[in-house]
């Protein structure tokens, strides 16, 4: 019979969130970000896809915007961001590495002009993840199980009761992540109803 452990003797359980910072996440803090309004409530998951320059992945570049770091003329496509400051709560690399840039608690700069169910400024009561990728292009299995991973977090610590895609809260503005996204994988994988996710996505399972 194993012998049970008095309380001051047990392996605490690691925290997952500190202050809205993920454990399993490699933080590199954005410049940013704001607070959110003290009556939103937190409950939609923005996916968004992005490569920078599109196409090229693993180098660093995404990570540089996100901090106002990038060097503008490192490539022709950069000019078209410049002086841009955006941020993300949560970038996942194609290898399926976790970044956060910004405390789920705060406000990060992912949505830009947006509008969901009801509400509009997404910015103000959700929570950003970018997928590294094109919009349109498949993602990795490695991505979706580091996604489904920090989406269950994220269902634990906060009221979230939507997912849906940059494309879904910036109807004609955004294509993002686009049609090589599996929705039904994230359904499966976290077990929701198809009433949280976007009726267009087909996340119906057959």
């Amino acid at each position: 019979m194993a012998m049970k452990l008095p309380m001051n003797r047990r392996e605490a359980a690691p925290v997952l969130w500190q202050e809205g910072w993920y454990r399993y996440a490699k933080v590199l803090a954005s410049p940013n970000f704001g607070p959110r309004p003290s009556s939103a409530c937190l409950d939609l998951i923005v996916i968004h896809s992005i490569s920078l320059p599109p196409g090229e992945f693993g180098n660093g570049q995404v990570q540089r915007l996100f901090t106002n770091t990038l060097d503008w003329e490192a490539h022709p496509y950069f000019q078209s961001h410049r002086g841009l400051q955006v941020s993300s709560h949560f970038f996942i690399s194609r290898s399926g590495e976790l970044w956060q840039f910004v405390s789920c608690d705060d406000r990060a700069w992912h949505a830009g002009e947006s509008n969901y169910r009801g509400r509009s400024n997404c910015n103000d009561d959700s929570i950003g993840i970018e997928l590294e990728g094109l919009e349109g292009g498949p993602f990795e299995a490695s991505q979706y199980e580091t996604l489904a991973s920090v989406c269950a977090a994220l269902l634990q610590q906060y009221p979230v009761a939507h997912l849906a895609g940059h494309e879904h809260i910036a109807i004609g503005r955004k294509q993002d992540p686009g049609k090589g996204f599996e929705w039904s994988r994230l359904q499966a994988s976290l077990g929701l109803p198809s009433k949280c996710f976007p009726a267009n996505t087909e996340t119906r399972a057959p």
